[in-house]
């Protein structure tokens, strides 16, 4: 497993019960989580420093109740990434920490002027990442509100406005259009939803279309390229199963390696938060 460790603005105090205490910035929040299913240490709802909770809804989603005040919006910081929090109705909170240690990965091997796609972009951590490290990243999601925070964290981090194409689509259709247009890419970043609508309702399927996408994806990549990374939330998809994929349809010689991800917590535990497969090239 690699674990997310270098974060300064975001912790995970204590997790146990199916939920998770969390620090992000000054802010502390309790959200559900369905691995955290050991014991929890005390109660999390009673901690003394908690802004807000999340309760999932025996109907469906869910809402926030305000344990004490909190903004609607704040800012924090990993390394000289800076990126907008803001929790939703969902319980997400605009941002997937675990992924740092993807971040980290990619941008040590991005030159600069190297081209990247970012399929199933959300609010752009990733694409940040790459941006400030030298690529241009062409970011596509079906959701033109994650499309728009994307737009808003790449002027927060002085982005300049041809480092960064936006695209809201389908990520299906839109790499089916850029085939046929030729385009080429030399990185790829890929982090589907286990279910998801695009822009015109079109259905997504992890299982389903997850590997048709790798395969069209394949034709989009350079003739030198960097590297392909496809993340994963989804629970029971396991590391293996995105390394066969990408095995199976690389055309090229890559090193294909597959890990889970994690975030260490105060506890002294790693809180597992899904897995990654990832191809590098070599000449």
């Amino acid at each position: 497993m690699r674990t997310a460790s270098g974060w300064k603005d975001f912790e995970i105090v204590a997790s146990g019960g199916g939920e998770k205490l969390e620090r992000w910035g000054d802010v502390f929040l309790l959200r559900p989580d369905p691995q955290a299913i050991w014991s929890a240490r005390f109660d999390f709802a009673r901690y003394e420093k908690l802004n807000g909770k999340y309760t999932r809804s025996a109907s469906g989603g869910g809402s926030w109740e305000v344990i004490k005040k909190m903004p609607d919006e704040w800012t924090i910081g990993y390394k000289d990434l800076k990126f907008l929090i803001s929790p939703t109705n969902f319980k997400h909170t605009g941002l997937f920490p675990e992924q740092a240690v993807n971040w980290d990965v990619v941008s040590g091997i991005i030159k600069k002027g190297n081209t990247v796609l970012n399929l199933f972009g959300y609010t752009g951590g990733a694409t940040v990442a790459c941006a400030k490290a030298g690529a241009v990243v062409t970011h596509v999601d079906a959701s033109k509100g994650m499309v728009e925070v994307c737009k808003r964290n790449c002027k927060l981090n002085n982005l300049p406005d041809t480092s960064v194409r936006f695209i809201v689509d389908d990520c299906i259709k839109f790499v089916e259009r850029e085939i046929r247009r030729g385009k080429k890419y030399d990185a790829i970043i890929m982090d589907p939803p286990s279910f998801g609508r695009g822009a015109n309702g079109e259905v997504w399927k992890i299982e389903e279309h997850l590997d048709y996408l790798v395969r069209k994806c394949c034709e989009l990549l350079s003739d030198k390229p960097l590297f392909f990374l496809i993340n994963s939330y989804t629970t029971g998809l396991q590391p293996t199963v995105m390394k066969n994929i990408l095995a199976t349809n690389l055309k090229k010689h890559a090193i294909i390696e597959a890990y889970e991800i994690g975030l260490p917590t105060n506890e002294g535990i790693v809180l597992p938060a899904g897995c990654s497969a990832l191809a590098t090239f070599k000449g």
